[in-house]
């Protein structure tokens, strides 16, 4: 690689392999015909399998040198996010993967089998379907004649380009640009740039009170944090924990904080359209954090995500927290019964 500053780490590189929805291979055939396919693969063990006919340009490349590359595509980097005027800065941030070995046709029926297994695993994970066996009798006749190819993961090379050459100020104005920009994976771009250059100092937008930090795109495993952080408050009784973190994983805005050990303190969510509303959910503080301002940080960054910023109303529920919500200029438009309070915001 001619920038060293972009490799990857090779359990990176692996895990990339993993989840990309499809490899592409290029080989030859004993002719020398270039060959060039998109496929689904699979990583099983130290090689990445893929399955195809017993017949055709695959069958005819078994033997020969092949590069199966994969690759994830997170932001476009604009010219004037570096440069009012010159166009040389404009640049993409990827990551990608390739592994170079020699292409090998998988014999053993049982390694077959498992090969199968873990590709319906990994693109039929609900399952739904017999478990492959090569020796089942739903699956025996075809296993064998199906062509099961694979490539050694030994000759790895992974590259993270991110933004690594950039200078600490000039890649904090990115991010900051990337957020207000707010295209689709803009958000999500701000959060791997970050994991990518651990060593770049906080940018302002991500900065909260107390030494906390500020996500903008949390993870599954944090949505599991929040629902135990929500469970039990008037507003989730009867949800199970697993209900309230889909919640979260589902479309909208989400924004959390961390305390300086990395453990989360606040979040906040919202569903919106962009352009004409949103709604605001889940709005909490673990106790130990609370009137330090947070909360009011939190919702602060989540009425100015790309996807709240932009609608002219956004509305709440809320029994107890009507003067936090009025310091953003919330106003009261009805109260029920049961206490509680819908509150709407206007711009």
């Amino acid at each position: 690689m001619r920038r060293e500053i972009f490799r990857m780490e090779r359990a990176r590189a692996v895990e990339l392999f993993r989840r990309a929805p499809y490899v592409h291979l290029a080989t030859t055939t004993a002719a020398g015909t270039p060959v060039l396919r998109t496929l689904h693969g699979v990583v099983v063990g130290d090689w990445l399998c893929f399955h195809g006919a017993p017949a055709g340009e695959k069958l005819e490349s078994i033997g020969r040198e092949a590069v199966v590359s994969c690759e994830e595509m997170v932001a476009e980097i604009p010219s004037w996010f570096s440069d009012p005027e010159r166009a040389c800065p404009a640049t993409t941030y990827y990551e990608s993967a390739q592994a170079h070995g020699m292409l090998e046709a998988v014999g053993d029926a049982a390694e077959k089998g498992r090969a199968l297994q873990a590709l319906m695993e990994r693109f039929q994970p609900e399952g739904r379907h017999v478990p492959i066996a090569h020796d089942h009798p739903l699956y025996k006749k075809a296993v064998e004649g199906i062509l099961i190819v694979r490539v050694s993961l030994e000759r790895l090379d992974g590259k993270s380009k991110m933004g690594q050459n950039r200078k600490p100020e000039e890649l904090a104005r990115i991010l900051e640009l990337l957020w207000r920009r707010g295209r689709a994976g803009d958000v999500e771009a701000i959060e791997r740039i970050r994991l990518a250059n651990p060593d770049l100092p906080l940018p302002d937008l991500l900065r909260g009170p107390g030494g906390t930090t500020l996500t903008v795109a949390p993870s599954a495993a944090d949505a599991a944090v929040c629902a135990r952080l929500l469970e039990g408050t008037y507003w989730t009784l009867g949800l199970t924990q697993e209900r309230i973190a889909a919640a979260h994983l589902g479309p909208g805005a989400w924004i959390l904080a961390r305390d300086p050990r990395g453990e989360i303190v606040c979040t906040a969510r919202a569903l919106a359209d962009g352009a004409k509303h949103a709604w605001v959910y889940d709005v909490i503080t673990r106790p130990d954090w609370r009137r330090r301002g947070l909360a009011a940080r939190v919702m602060e960054t989540l009425l100015d995500h790309p996807l709240v910023r932009g609608t002219t109303c956004v509305r709440l529920n809320t029994r107890d927290a009507q003067p936090l919500y009025a310091r953003f200029g919330f106003q009261l438009i009805h109260s029920d019964d049961t206490g509680r309070h819908t509150m709407m915001l206007s711009r």
